[in-house]
């Protein structure tokens, strides 16, 4: 069998078969999930020469080989005596997971979703705030009323919302759980806050004002969904439609009243004033060490653990301190970057990755992609990121620096005047970016590094046909493979009409970071996925949610449908083509469910990836906006 070596290395370090309960692949990834995840050694799996990354994410543990991923998934299934229709009930039964680790996956879980409507309401709310301060709109007109409508909803409503994402991944009905939050802030209920003598069949009722809250339908909810399963265990099925529901709410909403919703406010209320006693007591330490370690929490998704408490701070105290001095570890990264750009050569892997990123980051906040693609890759960088966080931290801690609207960190945060005092904190975040680019051009590199820095070597046909894949066992043919003085564009057009955007901004780190291939994306607005150029059919995954297709010049494309649909398993899709077809450039290739596969929470961004792209010249995507099917997507140089 084909690659049965690294099959049975890949087995060994993850903690043999007996440690495996389930595995699935995607395009790129071995997707595992593991009895203990602590058996498994990533820094001896990801040295493997063809090990790209490990990742551990969603409670699996994840190996990212790249395109012949199909190929590792049969060897390490043969290894371990196991067949692609094992579930994990057949090994075993589901993964266990730490108490601390199944509430931040709750808490992931629930706010994931919604992070983006979150921002962009932030946002609204810091715009007025900059329009009042510079006398630009009264907020005494109804032109103010209106927007500030438009940006509290989200948050006055956010039990609703919550009580929506936390049942839909605790299997419950989801709406049902949006009602309980809702219950909370219907009027007959909030009429009864501030008026005295107020019970529920004779127990006394606190007065507690829900909207804007987090904790206590992080209690409520999971509760809901507790007693939800165990009524469809009893509830004969003729009446479970409408009897399971009416006496969830009959039983939930009033428990959450008496007891769940004023535990969870005395909760949140304790928590908030443990961390801002923290602050209180030093706020130069709790800053330092706030801004050093905040990336490495996001790395190990431990951030999420601050968000209901940030809210919490918001909504009590109208500032955020935690978030205060977290600005400063992003603007780090995004000085790390800026750095690598610096620093790195015209052509490098590390460089042309570094300047998209970079604008992502500066334009949107998002920094994930310079933390796995570049920081999380070089260990001088990890101590950078530290430094230079810890130290803008440190100073925006002793200033008393605060986040004052719910907003990602980002140039447009710092116009709209979302932080306090404004110029101090400013200060703290341009420490760290100068930090992390200065000490990134000077320190950031070791010998060991040259290689990521220095161009890709060009090779030409004749070089790739004499040079055997050592892994593979034989030649790396590459068919018609131009050389640097034959040069050949490959036209690659849209394969369905939608919204064209820059890989950078696809909703998936490792496709967004380059590190899978350059390419561009589109975002589907029609059902069928076509050929995106000439090609011959080369892969068709068996969940059918990514094709490979090779073109005559020997460009090797990865047309993958949608982020983390693997996990349906086929569903929503239906194959046109198959390994062996040659297809035209327009030629329907995958028929696709796009209401399904929305509906089951996936993101429909579809990039198309070069996937030997260290063998072409460039690749030039055409400018983002709307697309019909056939319109030019990308330009590949040879």
């Amino acid at each position: 069998m084909k690659y049965e070596k690294e099959g049975r290395e890949i087995l060994e370090l993850v903690g043999g078969g007996e440690n495996v309960r389930s595995l699935v692949h995607c395009a790129t990834r071995l997707r595992f999930e593991l009895a203990d995840e602590g058996a498994a050694d990533d820094d001896r799996i990801s040295a493997l020469p063809y090990v790209l990354k490990v990742i551990r994410s969603g409670g699996q543990y994840q190996v990212v080989i790249g395109p012949a991923v199909h190929d590792y998934y049969l060897a390490v299934l043969d290894a371990a005596g196991m067949s692609p229709d094992d579930t994990p009930a057949e090994k075993g039964g589901g993964a266990k997971q730490s108490p601390m680790d199944a509430l931040l996956k709750v808490v992931s879980g629930a706010f994931s979703p919604i992070i983006p409507l979150m921002a962009g309401a932030g946002m609204i709310k810091a715009v007025l705030t900059l329009l009042t301060t510079l006398g630009l709109l009264s907020d005494a007109s109804s032109t103010y009323a209106v927007l500030a409508a438009a940006g509290n909803a989200c948050f006055y409503f956010l039990p609703v919302f919550l009580g929506y994402t936390i049942s839909n991944q605790l299997g419950a009905n989801p709406f049902v759980g949006a009602a309980v939050g809702a219950a909370l802030l219907d009027p007959s209920f909030t009429g009864l806050i501030d008026v005295e003598g107020t019970d529920f069949l004779g127990l006394p009722l606190q007065e507690v004002a829900y909207g804007s809250t987090v904790f206590p339908i992080f209690i409520a909810a999971p509760i809901y969904s507790i007693i939800d399963r165990g009524l469809r265990k009893v509830v004969p099925q003729a009446v479970q439609l409408f009897l399971v529901p009416m006496l969830c709410l009959m039983v939930v909403v009033p428990f959450t009243a008496l007891v769940f919703g004023p535990f969870g406010n005395n909760v949140g209320d304790a928590v908030a004033a443990a961390v801002n006693w923290l602050f209180e007591s030093s706020t130069f330490v709790a800053g330092l060490v706030l801004g050093a370690v905040y990336p490495f929490l996001t790395v190990l998704g431990l951030h999420w653990g601050f968000t209901p408490i940030t809210l919490q701070n918001l909504e009590v105290s109208g500032g955020d301190f935690i978030e205060g001095a977290a600005v400063c570890a992003v603007w780090a990264q995004i000085g790390i970057a800026l750095g690598c750009f610096i620093r790195a050569k015209r052509g490098s892997k590390i460089r042309d990755i570094a300047g998209p990123t970079a604008i992502t980051g500066f334009f949107a906040g998002v920094t994930e992609p310079i933390l796995y693609s570049i920081i999380m890759e070089h260990k001088r960088l990890m101590a950078i990121v530290a430094i230079a966080g810890g130290l803008g931290g440190a100073w925006n801690g002793f200033v008393g620096a605060t986040m004052d609207a719910y907003v990602f960190h980002n140039i447009f945060s710092i116009v709209t005047l979302s932080y306090g005092p404004m110029p101090l904190c400013v200060v703290g975040m341009a420490i760290s970016a100068v930090a992390g680019c200065v000490l990134t051009v000077l320190f950031g590199f070791t010998e060991e590094d040259a290689p990521a820095l220095e161009p890709a070597a060009t090779h030409d046909a004749a070089a790739l046909v004499s040079n055997p894949d050592p892994d593979a066992g034989e030649p790396a043919v590459v068919t018609g493979l131009s050389s640097p003085a034959d040069a050949v564009t490959v036209s690659v057009v849209s394969p369905a009409q939608g919204r064209a955007i820059p890989l950078s901004e696809v909703s998936d780190d490792l496709f967004a970071s380059g590190a899978m291939g350059r390419g561009a994306a589109v975002v589907p607005e029609s059902d069928m996925i076509c050929a995106p150029c000439d090609a011959t059919v080369t892969m068709v995954f068996d969940t059918k949610h990514a094709i490979g297709l090779t073109t005559p010049e020997g460009v090797e494309l990865l047309v993958h449908i949608g982020i983390d649909t693997v996990k349906l398993g086929g569903e929503g899709f239906d194959a046109k083509v198959a390994v062996g077809d040659t297809v035209k450039a327009g030629d329907p290739m995958m028929a696709i469910d796009r209401e399904l596969i929305a509906s089951r929470g996936f993101s429909l961004d579809t990039p198309v990836l070069v996937m030997n792209s260290d063998r072409v010249r460039a690749v030039n995507p055409a400018a983002p906006g709307q697309v019909e099917c056939g319109a030019p997507l990308m330009d590949i140089e040879l």
